[in-house]
């Protein structure tokens, strides 16, 4: 039951990843620190990986700390924000796959396998849950010149929010809720360019 726990634990930080990159990272590292209790009674530190149990450390709540903040902060400011997205997509990536390693109970059983599986389900689901962010921020970019903005930036800081909470406490709804929104968007994407070919 660990082993799906800490897979589920490791695609749903993946997923708020899409959202924000670094606080979900924050609120994971703390929550290692404080030795948070989930359903169930386990603890998040119990579901990392042995040699990732620096992410609850003073430098480690730190660093992501600070680097939550500027990233909050600067999706606020017009077009800085769609100016962000051309790093954030691919650092979503890299962290999605990072927080999916650190959580998969070796289940590739050899360390490169591991990280193959962590880029794919990791660093998938975080690609697209932020190329979806992206699409519905350069659609209210066009629709009203950035000023639309600021409540997708509101919603995806909530969305991060909520998923990394659900992952400290109830990883198997979070896990299902991140794979049920990756899919969802992999779907809006396909019948998009399936609709754009059709007209052409």
């Amino acid at each position: 039951m660990n082993e799906t726990l800490a897979v589920l634990a490791g695609i749903g930080l993946a997923a708020a990843c899409g959202f924000r990159v670094f606080l979900p990272l924050f609120i994971a590292s703390v929550a290692v620190r404080l030795g948070v209790d989930g359903i169930g009674g386990f603890e998040l530190a119990s579901l990392l990986g042995e040699d990732l149990q620096w992410v609850g450390s003073t430098p480690a709540i730190l660093a992501f700390g600070v680097a939550t903040v500027l990233e909050i902060g600067a999706y606020y400011v017009p077009w800085i924000d769609n100016a962000l997205d051309t790093v954030a997509t691919p650092a979503a990536m890299i962290a999605g796959t990072f927080v999916a390693f650190a959580f998969f109970p070796g289940v590739g059983g050899e360390g490169y396998l591991d990280w193959i599986l962590a880029a794919i389900a990791g660093g998938g689901t975080a690609g697209l849950i932020q190329g979806g962010s992206v699409a519905a921020r350069g659609a209210s970019t066009a629709t009203t010149a950035g000023f639309g903005n600021f409540a997708i930036a509101t919603l995806e800081l909530i969305g991060s929010i909520l998923v990394s909470a659900l992952l400290i406490f109830i990883p198997l709804v979070a896990g299902g809720l991140a794979l049920l929104l990756a899919f969802w968007i992999l779907f809006q994407l396909l019948r998009f360019i399936i609709r754009r070919r059709a007209r052409t």
